[in-house]
């Protein structure tokens, strides 16, 4: 059980929302406001992820990235950055040709998907340890892909968020460990629910914590229905918590919510089952991170 609880909030993500979602942050300004708004609710982290502000589709441009950032440091609130380095490996092949990428295909280097990280070094950046099916597309970060992104940024002092969707990705991140490429602690991130990967149960969650070092400080969430059940299921395993529109557009059936009010909800659970929720400032003392 873990009764000092780091909330992230994932404030917008790179899902097909918008048009689910009147509300869903989109343009600079909105994911930046979402960020405070989480953080004044009760998020010691915000993850970050920036939209095209005119389509709201999923983008990297650093111009975005880095409006969203100043706006959040100019701000008077305090919240941790973390910003995604997942986006360029969305790989869908060419129907008549599968050697070439199709309509919805994002490829990019290590290189491209670290230049905003490297630029505006954020606290902490997410490494996606791994290739999987997504929804209908892939997902595509090979060995040596990661091996340069850890490399990487290990060297410009950002703290790595190792997202894993399943259990042969945390086989992968221990050898990462193993081979100098993070540095401990390790931080994770159990991603559970996303089609096609860990479903979001009880028995998937605790199969992933087993197998996480015994030195890793670690978070899990589910999506949809299932971010709540599994905000208290990983809070009992010992970890710590994610929820945002990136996972879930709504408070309850049929009632969309804002990130503000899933942070709530989240804090209330925390609160019920006997914890606290830790502040920006414990959440670095936690992670050992220095304010940016």
């Amino acid at each position: 059980m873990n009764y000092n609880v780091i909330i992230t909030c994932a404030v917008t993500g790179s899902g097909d929302a918008v048009g689910k979602h009147p509300r869903l942050p989109k343009t600079p300004e909105e994911i930046a406001n979402a960020a405070i708004e989480a953080a004044q609710a009760g998020a010691a982290v915000a993850h970050i992820h920036v939209r095209d502000p005119e389509t709201g589709e999923a983008g990297r441009k650093i111009e975005w990235y880095a409006e969203v950032v100043e706006r959040i440091r100019s701000s008077a609130t305090d919240v941790v950055i973390n910003l995604t380095a997942g986006m360029g490996g969305d790989y869908v092949p060419h129907p008549e040709n599968p050697g070439i990428g199709g309509p919805g295909t994002d490829m990019a280097t290590p290189i491209e998907r670290l230049t905003h990280v490297e630029e505006l070094l954020p606290e902490i950046c997410t490494l996606d340890v791994g290739t999987q099916n997504y929804a209908n597309s892939a997902y595509v970060s090979t060995p040596e892909m990661l091996r340069e992104m850890a490399k990487r940024i290990q060297a410009c002092g950002v703290k790595p968020e190792i997202e894993v969707f399943e259990l042969g990705h945390v086989w992968f991140a221990k050898q990462l460990l193993s081979e100098g490429l993070l540095d401990p602690p390790p931080l994770f991130q159990l991603c559970m629910g996303i089609p096609w990967t860990a479903e979001a149960n009880t028995e998937n969650m605790l199969a992933m914590r087993n197998m996480l070092p015994g030195n890793a400080i670690w978070a899990g969430f589910g999506i949809s229905r299932m971010q709540m059940p599994m905000v208290a299921q990983a809070m009992i395993l010992g970890g710590n918590v994610r929820v945002g529109l990136e996972d879930n557009l709504y408070l309850e059936k049929g009632v969309l919510a804002s990130n503000g009010q899933l942070v709530e909800r989240a804090v209330e659970i925390v609160s019920r089952l006997g914890g606290r929720v830790l502040s920006p400032a414990e959440a670095r003392q936690e992670l050992d991170l220095k304010k940016r």
